[in-house]
């Protein structure tokens, strides 16, 4: 495991895989003058699951949604999946929501062929790969169930169904998981790590919970509080597939406490 420190963040090794997303000298700074993020320098590689952590108003969500095109950074530039314009390639970028924000009025099915109508695809065209994502969340039970009949677990697999249903490159999640147990938390990082795994997707995944944090990544990013710059940068060096023996183990707990560690210490260098 390594500490980096902001400067050191921003020039991360990117050789290997190539560059999914980049970010050079990012700022927010919204309309009634609060400067909300930055500078930010983050490279991510092709492949990588990264997590970026911080205090709540730190400026990770803001930070997703500049890379997701969602909103205009201030100054600066990024760069993701070969685009320095997100919001023109959105096809290439999935997004999970803190809420599942699926439509209550449709069946699971309809709530998951959402981007391919946006797109104006035929439902016949695109229901094979609709049941192919159905089944790799574990729903293709449920594929005519409405959202009032689904557990919160079973909304967020939708919800994480439809942010790869159209088969991008980045898939961005703010906080997935916060709302739920932690039984069924601890189910659905076993089942994203899986998924992961299979379609090697670059994952950008915001939490304000270390532990998730450690488990779930590559690269672990601790975030000042608001203006959120780069504190520290952790890699996560355990073996995959990371099972509850490492969430159990002596290794698990000693990085927790190394990254908690860094995060209360950003955290006091803004306070003083």
């Amino acid at each position: 495991m390594t500490e980096q420190m902001p400067d050191v963040a921003a020039s991360a090794d990117v050789s290997s895989g190539g560059v999914a997303a980049r970010l050079r000298g990012v700022t927010k700074t919204y309309a009634n003058g609060v400067m909300a993020l930055g500078p930010l320098n983050l490279s991510v590689r092709r492949g990588e699951f990264v997590s970026l952590l911080g205090p709540s108003g730190c400026g990770k969500s803001t930070a997703l949604r500049i890379i997701a095109g969602l909103s205009a950074p201030t100054t600066g530039s990024i760069d993701v999946a070969g685009s320095a314009s997100p919001a023109s390639n959105r096809r290439s970028i999935g997004f999970v929501f803190q809420e599942p924000t699926l439509m209550p009025w449709a069946t699971v099915r309809d709530n998951v062929f959402l981007p391919f109508r946006l797109m104006r695809a035929s439902r016949a065209a695109t229901r094979a790969r609709i049941d192919e994502v159905l089944a790799s969340v574990g729903l293709s039970e449920f594929a005519e169930v409405y959202p009032r009949e689904l557990s919160g677990g079973m909304k967020m697999r939708v919800s994480l169904a439809r942010a790869i249903v159209t088969d991008p490159d980045v898939l961005l999640m703010d906080e997935p998981f916060a709302a739920l147990d932690e039984i069924t938390r601890f189910k659905l990082n076993d089942d994203l790590l899986e998924l992961w795994r299979s379609l090697r997707k670059t994952v950008i995944f915001v939490t304000h919970s270390v532990f998730e944090s450690v488990y779930l990544s590559q690269r672990v990013i601790v975030l000042t509080p608001r203006p959120g710059r780069i504190s520290a940068e952790f890699t996560i060096e355990a073996a995959q597939p990371r099972t509850e023996e490492f969430r159990t183990s002596a290794d698990y707990a000693a990085r927790c406490r190394d990254v908690s560690q860094a995060l209360a210490a950003a955290t006091m260098r803004e306070v003083a």
